[in-house]
């Protein structure tokens, strides 16, 4: 044990203050997309901004692109919107050994506080250990002023705790977890608690209400500090992840779709595969927000067809649909209620 090095990460510094007055004398580079920019840019005047992206994409070698071509005066890397543009800011920071500053525009991932930078890469997700951003400034104004459909839409992040873990205890009875990822009674129970307070404030952050939007913001950094100490996802991170990256290239075609366009959907599809009742959960997720009828059902089906063997060629960690059967019989099962 003497010879293993591990890091423990903090969460990033966290400022609840408006943006108006905000200043910044570092040449700056700014990612954003061009509706956050809408909104915020207005609020920054006068910034000594070097350049200024809007990222189309996490692509990785995108990303590196843009890395290996930051001018080398620029000190300090601006992610502004959702969480594409802060895993790209964190990514640009870390390639560079610069400090980022993410200023979310709604509260829609739990990315904008994580030390690590979800990527696209080869058909799938690939999690780049940047470190947490130097600063996270949150208006809250601006955050209760984005669309709906987006605002609180974080809450995925939480809810998917339900499915996670019991992907966790799934692989734990069958031997299949690392001893780096043993299932831990103790954080499957903080992580079980902080899943049921998102049932509690779901509506609240759906209808926009600032004090649910800030229990949600909590949230979000508590189960962010879990997996830090942790030092990896599982409570979080199970079958409805591996559905929304398996379903993201046939859904987008072109155009964005929010996260939690494809995660909601994929906590149905993986709680269904567990045998839960689906019904509180669908009803919370649209409580919050998050549209479920945003996928193509012929897209869906074709995804869960593959879904077996797209977890195990991308080796992804152990699950319930390791050992789900396609058959149009448990597909229709999986889709019974929300299809």
């Amino acid at each position: 044990m003497a010879d293993t090095f591990e890091t423990v990460w903090d969460l990033p510094r966290i400022e609840l203050r408006p943006l108006d007055g905000l200043r910044e004398t570092r040449p700056c580079a700014v990612l954003a997309g061009e509706k956050s920019w809408a909104v915020v840019g207005a609020l920054l005047p006068r910034w000594p901004i070097v350049v200024q992206a809007e990222p189309p994409s996490a692509d990785k070698k995108y990303l590196d692109m843009l890395a290996d071509s930051l001018p080398q005066h620029v000190e300090v890397i601006y992610g502004i919107g959702g969480g594409r543009v802060a895993d790209a800011a964190k990514y640009v920071a870390w390639k560079n050994k610069r400090p980022a500053v993410i200023i979310p525009t709604t509260l829609s991932v739990d990315g904008f506080f994580t030390a690590l930078a979800a990527l696209r890469d080869d058909g799938s997700v690939y999690y780049a250990n940047t470190g947490p951003a130097e600063r996270v400034i949150v208006d809250m104004d601006v955050v209760s002023g984005a669309p709906p459909h987006i605002r609180g839409t974080g809450i995925v992040e939480i809810l998917s705790m339900t499915t996670g873990l019991l992907d966790w205890k799934y692989a734990a009875d069958r031997g299949k977890n690392s001893y780096q990822e043993r299932f831990q009674p103790w954080a499957a129970s903080i992580a079980a608690g902080i899943a049921q307070q998102a049932y509690k404030i779901a509506a609240g952050v759906g209808a926009g209400r600032a004090d649910a939007l800030r229990n949600l913001l909590d949230l979000m950094c508590v189960e962010v500090q879990l997996t830090n100490q942790l030092g990896h996802n599982r409570p979080q991170e199970g079958s409805e992840q591996y559905f929304a990256y398996a379903i993201e290239r046939r859904a987008v075609r072109g155009k964005s779709l929010p996260y939690a366009d494809l995660v909601g959907p994929g906590i149905l599809v993986a709680a269904a595969m567990h045998g839960q009742n689906i019904a509180p959960i669908r009803d919370t997720l649209r409580s919050a927000g998050v549209r479920l009828n945003q996928l193509r059902k012929e897209d869906i089906i074709a995804t869960l067809r593959e879904l077996p063997d797209y977890v195990q060629r991308h080796n992804l960690p152990y699950s319930i649909v390791h050992d789900f059967q396609p058959t149009e019989a448990n597909i229709a099962r999986v889709l019974e209620g929300w299809i």
